[in-house]
């Protein structure tokens, strides 16, 4: 696996990133601790260096196994990890949120699970409506004196937004927003009116999630799976309903058998064709080895347009 640079920074990162909402059981759906590894060690295997995760992961369990596998080798990963929702289910008021209060209890927090003196990447995960980007800068800039993260970043926060926090901290020379995340598949184009455009233009790394569509792109619903649309009560889970998702499934099933690949590497590869990192999240050591060969994958020029002109309304 390739590596390139994280945004506008010296970082370096692996073309796929690991996400890890599976890695843990407390949520009643996931990977126990011996599935994560094997994923983990399967994913180290092929190269990859950016494991990402987030205090609510599985409440907590998420890190608490990242931790772990990371023992003895942690500098060779670069860990992102997110707080904003706590790590239990009745998080309280003060852990949750953006405020600074609650980022530097959660980044303590998420130092102790993960067994490290450092984050490499803090993700504020979701806008709380409520703390100006200002307190979120001044919260990343005391972590970073302090050590305890290097680089920040912004998780489905709207264009303006990302866009208002990148500049001010470009302006008072504080720790700059490095990278934006958000949900970005052939069935969730909406990102290229604003997110990806506003990405480029300030310079910052875009890491997307939900490359499968939930799964979607896999084509494995067809055959009567179930997977996320029940295991997960369905979030982040877009169905075949008919119209576009088909004809958008049929061309990624189409291009599939022309390369001799499988669906989930072609809707990664896609991804990744548009500049973006994928954020692969495989819950079985088999669905991470079929995830993982999407970085062979290169996209004939027919075949793009073949994926773009199928998913351009979507």
């Amino acid at each position: 696996m390739d590596c390139k640079p994280f945004g506008r920074t010296g970082l370096m990162v692996s073309d796929l990133a690991l996400g890890t909402a599976n890695f843990g059981t407390v949520w009643g759906h996931g990977a126990d601790e011996e599935t994560a590894a094997a994923i983990f060690h399967a994913y180290a295997e092929a190269g990859g260096t950016m494991i990402d995760t987030a205090d609510i992961y599985q409440f907590g369990q998420s890190e608490q196994i990242l931790g772990r596998l990371l023992a003895g080798r942690r500098n060779e990963f670069v860990l992102a990890t997110k707080y904003s929702s706590g790590a239990a289910p009745d998080a309280g008021r003060l852990v949750t949120g953006n405020s600074r209060q609650a980022m530097i209890a959660s980044v303590e927090a998420s130092l102790r699970r993960l067994a490290t003196d450092r984050i490499d990447i803090l993700w504020t995960h979701q806008p709380d409506g409520v703390t100006p980007v200002e307190e979120i800068l001044r919260g990343f800039e005391d972590l970073a004196r302090a050590g305890k993260i290097l680089y920040a970043g912004l998780s489905n926060f709207p264009a303006w937004q990302l866009s208002r926090a990148a500049t001010l901290a470009e302006l008072r020379g504080t720790l700059p927003i490095a990278a934006a995340q958000f949900e970005y598949s052939l069935v969730h184009r909406a990102p290229e009116a604003d997110l990806i455009p506003a990405s480029a233009a300030l310079g910052l790394a875009t890491i997307t999630y939900t490359p499968l569509g939930g799964g979607m792109l896999t084509g494995k619903y067809r055959q009567g799976e179930t997977g996320r649309a029940e295991g997960m009560d369905g979030r982040n889970f877009r169905p075949e309903d008919g119209g576009q998702r088909t004809r958008i499934l049929d061309a990624v099933l189409s291009v599939a058998a022309q390369q001799g690949a499988t669906p989930d590497q072609i809707a990664i590869a896609w991804v990744a064709s548009r500049g973006a990192t994928p954020l692969i999240g495989p819950r079985s050591p088999e669905q991470a080895l079929s995830n993982l060969g999407a970085v062979r994958i290169t996209l004939t020029p027919e075949q793009r347009r073949l994926l773009d002109d199928s998913s351009r309304e979507a």
